[in-house]
């Protein structure tokens, strides 16, 4: 293969490549999410200082998954980030939703997979916030 030749074929292929690469990460940018209906829950633990417990709330939060109408969910757990004024860390587990309307929200609401979760877990948690929004 001559240098010329060799020098194509490298950059052909680290063109090909790159060009692969953007185009994966493409759909992720330009794709806009048409979940607008977010539910934002707050958990406190009745024994805060219990792995235990936590674990088993973040286990049964993320049976709500399997609801037809929970579009997106994500599980957390409080983050050892900078302590500030603004920032709320006395809550243990936290669980957002998105869902398609109003109408797959209130679904949710009394489904028996969402209904079962609060008669297995709620002897774990204190208090519970929830916070619900449309997209703006």
């Amino acid at each position: 293969m001559s240098t010329s030749n060799r020098r194509k074929f490298i950059t052909t292929t680290v063109t090909v490549a790159a060009g692969a690469v953007a185009a994966s990460a493409m759909p992720m940018a330009h794709v806009k999410e048409e979940w607008p209906v977010i539910h934002h829950v707050f958990f406190w633990l009745k024994n805060p200082g219990s792995v235990e417990d936590r674990d088993k709330l973040v286990a049964g939060v993320k049976t709500l998954s399997k609801i037809e109408t929970v579009r997106k969910l994500r599980v957390g757990v409080v983050a050892s980030t900078e302590k500030r004024d603004v920032v709320d860390n006395s809550w243990a587990v936290s669980e957002l939703m998105f869902f398609s309307d109003l109408a797959g929200q209130a679904t949710y609401q009394t489904h028996p997979i969402h209904l079962e979760f609060i008669k297995n877990c709620s002897h774990l948690w204190e208090k519970v916030i929830v916070y619900d929004a449309v997209e703006a």
